[in-house]
């Protein structure tokens, strides 16, 4: 079992997670390896939690195609903390491939840390995030962000 984990500077925000529902899947994108051969994918791999492929040659379904990958549970939100603590986001059950480094490509929401504010449509692409909360009168930003690939 692997886990995708974050540690963030969030200032302002709370309750961090990949926008990720059956309408508005989010696209989990890993750079990937063969455990046997031990090759690296030439090109980053992305899949959804809510499409499954039959597993060839074997039983049962999985979230994708190569060897298998099976999202264990819907993705959890990181909290906001002082000082930022590593946060497990989602649990992947890996045959056959390992998931070397994670790319935050796709949507992300945030709710205000102290306001009602919904923020949406976050990139964090590059890294970090900036913005406004109008209700809190403050900036806000995810800074400082860090993914691993951990065993679970």
């Amino acid at each position: 079992m692997l886990a995708l984990t974050l540690t963030a500077e969030l200032n302002g925000v709370t309750n961090l997670a990949p926008t990720d529902t059956p309408d508005a899947p989010f696209f989990y994108t890993f750079v990937v390896q063969c455990t046997s051969c031990r090759e690296t994918h030439p090109n980053p791999v992305s899949f959804n939690r809510f499409e499954t492929h039959d597993v060839s040659g074997g039983k049962g379904e999985a979230n994708f195609r190569e060897h298998s990958a099976v999202v264990k549970d819907a993705p959890k939100a990181y909290a906001h903390g002082s000082p930022p603590k590593r946060q497990t986001i989602i649990q992947f059950d890996c045959r056959g491939l390992e998931f070397l480094e994670f790319k935050p490509e796709g949507d992300f929401q945030a709710e205000g840390l102290d306001s009602p504010t919904k923020f949406s449509s976050i990139d964090l692409s590059d890294g970090e995030w900036f913005d406004y909360d109008e209700k809190a009168g403050d900036e806000v930003s995810i800074k400082d962000l860090r993914w691993e690939i951990r065993r679970a």
